[in-house]
């Protein structure tokens, strides 16, 4: 029963994060847009019916049923679709005008409104209005990953041994106990012990595990000095790493594959020993790389999504099983936050940095999505303001009238389009993590 609980418990805290996420989000519009002076109609959390509103000043806030988007209505934010007309009223958001309720008008009301419209701003002030969106999530990211970077920190493989096999199992057998026949293991043999620490081989300081492995790999049959410190003793050992059959890994620690998917093997030196993890707070330098990393596999995943979606369909309704690393919904990561709540074998300080950071990482998803340059979304409104400014400016070198502002409106049927295939992108990715969930057990 306590495990159900603190499965529950862990997607009530995704949810909850994805909603302080966008309803920050949004903040980052309104915040700017009122300080420019634009009429903010509604700030809304959600969509589908309004659970509760109450009114502010000339604004409306409110909560919704489904806590996965949420908008902003700002006056004039299209400028009239004909002479004479005013500015249309329309949102901000992932979901713009899909979500807009009834009390948002289409059209600017009186003409202090419309002094008030959003396209009669110059051009920086709307590119920072819809800046304000993507960048407060950016600055959440940051936040996040500083909190578990530098608060909690990571775990990080330590030149200390954490465990050593007493046999060497060969790579073709499936499983993970000595059995009769098994050759003994070189670091068993030699006198390694769980809890030895590496300080040199060959003379070598080791302060890395990797040039440990390093050595070990490229040093079949040859004897290696090790040097290890055994409760404060330091002792000298001689350990002589066998040839064996072992799958080929990258520097990340990743199985390599051939190009028909099969496990490259390799022959290699080879021990027997595993080494230890400890948590180690990371610096504060530390933050901005992880962003940028987490920020370009968002945006590399964006950029081959045919291919992944078709891999996703291969994988959910085939024999396969899905990619880890793949596409995955919020159903998906709703059970993974479940997992992780309910490892009651998992410290609660370990577990609650993996929900801070699946947070993050939402974050940055929402940071990188909104910036598609394609209307409504956040980065589609700041393409319209930058090409309005350029028109200008070019306008204003020929001497010539300023033009009248880009209808953006005239593009939301393909960004219709693209909302389908998105929505149906998002049922897809529903149906995935329900028949074949990615589980982190």
């Amino acid at each position: 029963m306590e495990t159900v609980l603190l499965y529950i418990l862990g997607i009530l805290i995704i949810l909850l994060g994805v909603a302080i996420s966008i309803g920050l989000h949004e903040v980052g519009h309104l915040v700017p847009a009122k300080k420019f002076g634009v009429k903010v109609g509604q700030y809304m959390i959600g969509f589908g019916p309004t659970l509760f509103s109450w009114r502010r000043g000339e604004t409306q806030y409110g909560v919704k049923a489904i806590p996965l988007g949420g908008y902003i209505t700002m006056a004039g934010m299209y400028p009239p679709a004909h002479a004479g007309e005013r500015g249309r009223t329309a949102t901000t958001g992932m979901f713009d005008a899909l979500v807009q309720d009834e009390n948002a008008t289409p059209h600017v009301d009186t003409v202090e409104e419309e002094k008030r419209a959003f396209y009669r701003l110059p051009v920086l002030k709307r590119v920072i209005i819809m800046l304000g969106g993507p960048v407060m999530n950016l600055l959440l990211a940051i936040l996040f990953y500083a909190i578990v970077l530098c608060g909690f920190g990571i775990p990080q493989t330590t030149t200390t041994l954490g465990s050593v096999s007493e046999c060497l199992v060969p790579i073709s057998a499936d499983r993970a106990e000595c059995a009769a026949g098994d050759p003994e293991a070189p670091g068993y043999a030699a006198g390694l012990q769980p809890g030895d620490t590496v300080l040199s081989i060959n003379g070598q300081s080791i302060t890395e595990f990797s040039q440990a492995t390093e050595l070990i790999r490229t040093s079949p049959d040859t004897p290696l000095d090790f040097v290890v410190d055994r409760d404060g003793t330091e002792l000298d050992l001689e350990v002589t790493p066998a040839l064996t059959q072992r799958y080929a890994i990258d520097d990340q620690g990743v199985q390599l594959k051939d190009e028909a998917g099969d496990p490259i093997v390799e022959e290699v030196g080879f021990l027997g020993v595993g080494w230890a993890t400890e948590t180690r707070q990371q610096p504060v330098t530390e933050v901005l790389p992880k962003v940028g990393d987490t920020v370009v596999r968002f945006v590399t995943v964006l950029a081959h999504l045919p291919e992944r979606v078709v891999d996703l369909v291969v994988a959910t309704f085939g024999p396969g099983e899905r990619d880890p690393n793949g596409l995955i919904g919020v159903v998906g990561v709703g059970r993974i936050a479940g997992e992780i709540t309910s490892l009651n074998t998992v410290p609660v300080a370990d577990r609650a940095a993996s929900l801070i950071e699946l947070v993050a990482g939402l974050n940055v998803a929402l940071f990188a999505f909104n910036l598609i340059p394609l209307p409504p979304l956040d980065g589609g409104h700041i393409i319209v303001a930058l090409i309005d400014g350029i028109r200008r400016l070019f306008a204003r070198i020929r001497r010539k009238p300023a033009p009248q502002p880009i209808d953006a409106g005239k593009v939301i049927p393909v960004t219709l389009v693209v909302a389908s295939i998105l929505g149906g992108l998002t049922i897809l990715l529903v149906i995935a993590d329900i028949i074949k969930p990615i589980s982190i057990l």
